[in-house]
Formats: C-alpha cells, structure tokens, sequence
C-alpha cells in the first residue's frame, strides 16, 4: 500500500513538473504538431493536427497538410469532418506503388488543405485540430509532415523545417510522427510510468524492494525534469537581462 502511494505521489508531482515546465517554456513551444508523436509500422492510427494561433491579431483561415509520397507514402488517408471546416484532398501518382493487402496501390494522397468558413477561424488564444486516419505506415523511422498556416491578415507561416538529430529544434520545425517497429516498446516518458505503475498495481510487489526501487527511479525522473525546469527559467531570465 506505501508502495501505491508513493508512486501515485510522484507521478501527481510529475505531471506538475511537466506543466511547470510548458509554463515556463511560453510562446516558443505553440507550433503545429501531430499527435500521437509515435505510432507503429505496418499500422493505421489516428492522427490529429494541432494547430494553435500564435497571432494576437489575426486568426488562422487555412491549415495545408502534405503527405509524403517518396519512401515514407501511405496508401489510405481519409479526414475526419471538422465543424466549420472544408477538407480539400489532393492525390499523386507513386514513383514505388506500394503492396497493400495483396493489391498494388499507385496513387495516394498527397495533400489536405482545410478552410475554414466565415465565423470559424482559429482566433488568437485558440487551437484547432484536424484529424485523419492513415495506414499503413511505412517501414521508417519518421514521417515528417510539412505544413502550411494562413492567417486573416495574409501572412503565411511555413512549418517545414525537418528536425535533425543532436541540433536544437528549428524555429518552425515540421510535424513529425515516430515510428516504431512492431512489438517495440514505445520510447515516451509517460509509457514508462504507465508500466512502472502496472508493476506497483501487482499485489506481488506490496513493500517488497522492486517496488521501492520503481519509486526511486520516479523520484529520479522528477528530479531531472526539476532541474530542466530550473535551467529553462534561468535561461529566459538571463535573456530577459541581456536584452
């Protein structure tokens, strides 16, 4: 029972670690993204498209969404109806037809473009998302999504940069969704923290020394979020000063 509540503690502190640290990260961290960030080769999903308005005085009017068709195409796209909003779909020829349940597929989407009707734009303070179900997915390590946001005042923001590995984001990184191999473990903080508490939930475990040693390792965990959050706020006030 000690070992429930603990862990139970830790991971309420954690989740407050974790929004302290969004807190403190501010404007910086609002671009478009996909959500899930991770999914599993072979597989369909769910995707939704986060798009928040970074604008104070213009709202976002359209969203363009592309969809890779090189080595990382996906044969069967489809949107899910937004209120307010009209999906425009764009289909390409392959270069590779991809195999698909023992058919061949030559054409695939390439493009969504969602606009929005008058009186539902994404208005300043507000986030919009569109969503779309996609499979199979490729066998590669990532699928980057380059995306187009236009604002009430004419202004377009490009979100196309890829991310590359051991460098600092890019100011307007493209939205990108992880792939894992089949039966891989996920990589996400929040599915190690499910699996440690799956492992506390066992009765098995009550007071025994694997359990406590779960918590330590949350406490860990804690104390290095802590500290990035620290480092963060120490580092936006040391630009605050030099400004």
């Amino acid at each position: 029972m000690r070992v429930r509540m603990a862990a139970g503690l830790g991971v309420a502190v954690l989740a407050g670690v974790v929004a302290g640290l969004g807190a403190g990260v501010g404007p910086a961290s609002a671009h478009v993204t996909v959500n899930p960030r991770e999914a599993t080769q072979g597989g369909y999903a769910k995707l939704a498209f986060r798009v928040p308005n970074e604008r104070d005085n213009a709202s976002t009017v359209k969203v363009e969404v592309t969809i890779p068709t090189d080595k990382t195409a996906i044969a069967s796209v489809s949107t899910r109806p937004a209120p307010g909003w009209t999906a425009t779909v764009e289909r390409a020829k392959l270069a590779t037809p991809l195999k698909v349940h023992d058919s061949e597929v030559t054409e695939a989407v390439s493009k969504i473009t969602w606009t929005a009707a008058p009186g539902n734009e994404v208005k300043p303070g507000q986030f919009q998302e569109f969503e779309i179900s996609a499979g199979p997915l490729p066998e590669a390590d990532q699928i980057a999504f380059k995306a187009l946001q236009t604002y009430s005042n004419g202004e377009v923001v490009r979100w196309i940069e890829e991310p590359q590995a051991g460098q600092e984001e890019p100011e307007h990184p493209a939205p990108v969704l992880k792939l894992a191999k089949k039966g891989a473990q996920p990589a996400s903080t929040g599915a190690a923290i499910v699996n440690a508490n799956a492992d506390l939930a066992d009765g098995s475990s009550d007071d025994g020394a694997s359990g406590w040693y779960a918590v330590a390792g949350v406490g860990g965990l804690i104390a290095g979020l802590a500290g990035l959050v620290f480092g963060v706020l120490a580092w936006r006030r040391s630009g605050a000063q030099a400004g």
